[in-house]
């Protein structure tokens, strides 16, 4: 004789064994209220998580179509605003490289400025050398504020007379492309990261 029974399984649910009545059943009778209550949420979760998956590649994608519309001015503005805070902090500790008195960290908007030996203005090609820039009061940073001669000596006691000859002597003519001033903006952010966490 042919046993026509169903064989007894685990609920899905509540995971105890039980027979079922009918081929599709998989769930206690008693579970099944919860067991579709559980299945819901979990379809839920499952929606959410696709959603939020959705929403970072799409930020992501929106993050990629804005870098790719910046201008180099802008792109140069920031590269220059993650070199200039690399500079303070490879310099911090140290004095004024002009006038050789100490920063006033506690000073509103701080104390400190990325002062370029070689200006921006008549030696752009330079504004991301690191032999050209560092760590300045803001005071000396300011027109009148210190001389060329001041500034020298402090350069030339920090890095050597052979390498301010170097950037004195340098007047190469540098026009940088979108991603090369990109490398140079990440560049230093990283630097920057790896500087003030001390990692490798």
């Amino acid at each position: 004789m042919i046993d026509m029974g169903f064989h007894r399984t685990r609920c899905a649910h509540c995971k105890a064994k039980f027979t079922p009545e009918r081929p599709s059943q998989i769930v206690h009778v008693e579970c099944v209220e919860a067991w579709t209550e559980a299945q819901a949420a979990k379809r839920e979760r499952a929606e959410a998580k696709a959603a939020r998956a959705a929403a970072k590649v799409e930020r992501a994608e929106t993050r990629r179509r804005k870098e790719a519309m910046k201008r180099l001015p802008e792109l140069i503005a920031e590269a220059q605003e993650a070199f200039n805070a690399y500079i303070r902090a490879r310099d911090a500790g140290l004095p004024c490289i002009c006038c050789g008195q100490p920063f006033e960290p506690m000073k509103p908007g701080g104390s400190v400025d990325a002062g370029h030996f070689r200006s921006r203005s008549s030696a752009g090609h330079l504004r991301f050398n690191e032999d050209n820039c560092f760590a300045q009061r803001k005071n000396c940073n300011r027109p009148g504020g210190t001389t060329y001669g001041a500034f020298r000596a402090g350069v030339v006691a920090r890095i050597g007379e052979a390498r301010v000859a170097a950037l004195e002597a340098d007047n190469a003519v540098r026009k940088w492309t979108h991603d090369e001033v990109r490398e140079i903006r990440d560049t230093y952010r990283q630097k920057l990261k790896q500087l003030t966490k001390g990692t490798p």
